[in-house]
C-alpha cells in the first residue's frame, strides 16, 4: 500500500509541474495596409473628377433601397481588401433641392449617428480648385465614421460616407478608418468640378 501511495504521490508531482495556461485576451487580425498610390477618376457623364487609391475600385451605384438611383453619378468606391466602401451621391442644385436643404440633409444624416457616436467633429473644406464643403469625423461605434459633402455653391453638390462590412467596433477598425480617412482627404483635395 505504501508503494502505491508513493507512486500516486510521485505521479501527482510529476503532472502538476505543467505550466498553467491562462486564456489570452481577445485580439483582432493584423491588417496589411497597401502602399498609398492614386489614379484619376474621370467620367464623361459626371461633372466632376478626383483622385482615388489604386487599391480601390469604382462602380456606378444603380439602386438605392431597391429603387433606381436618382442620378447616374452615384458611385461606390470599394476597398474590397479592407472591407469598406465610400458611397458617393451627386445632386445638381435646383430650386427644389437648394444648397441649404442639401446641407441640412447631410447634417441630419451625419447626426443620426449621435446615438452610437462618442463625438462628431466638423471641419470646413476649401480646396485649391474652388470646392468647399464639410468633413465629419464620427468617433466611437457609429456605422459611418467619416462623411463629407462638397459643393461649388451654385450648381453642384456631392456627398460621401464611409461604411464597413462589419459590426461597428471602434477598437478593431480604427487603424483602417484612419488609413481610409487619408484617402478621403486626398480625394477631397484633388476634387474639382468640370
Amino acid at each position: 500500500m505504501g508503494k502505491l501511495f508513493a507512486v500516486i504521490l510521485f505521479c501527482s508531482f510529476f503532472f502538476s509541474c505543467e505550466e498553467i495556461s491562462t486564456p489570452k485576451p481577445r485580439a483582432y487580425f493584423r491588417i496589411e495596409l497597401p502602399e498609398k498610390s492614386y489614379t484619376e477618376y474621370r467620367s464623361v457623364n459626371c461633372p466632376f473628377l478626383f483622385e482615388y487609391p489604386v487599391y480601390a475600385t469604382i462602380h456606378q451605384d444603380t439602386t438605392f433601397f431597391n429603387e433606381k438611383t436618382e442620378n447616374p453619378c452615384w458611385l461606390n468606391i470599394d476597398f474590397a481588401s479592407l472591407g469598406g466602401m465610400i458611397h458617393i451621391s451627386y445632386k445638381p442644385i435646383t430650386a427644389k433641392q437648394s444648397l441649404s436643404k442639401l446641407r441640412e440633409d447631410a447634417h441630419k444624416l451625419t447626426f443620426k449617428h449621435t446615438i452610437r457616436a462618442d463625438y462628431i467633429e466638423e471641419s470646413l473644406i476649401s480646396n485649391k480648385n474652388g470646392v468647399s464643403g464639410m468633413l465629419y469625423d464620427v468617433g466611437g461605434n457609429a456605422a459611418s465614421n467619416i462623411q463629407f459633402y462638397l459643393t461649388d455653391s451654385t450648381q453642384h453638390y456631392l456627398r460621401g460616407a464611409l461604411y464597413f462590412n462589419t459590426v461597428p467596433n471602434a477598437d478593431s477598425i480604427s487603424p483602417v478608418v484612419n488609413f481610409v480617412r487619408e484617402d478621403m482627404v486626398h480625394l477631397i483635395e484633388s476634387f474639382q468640378w468640370k
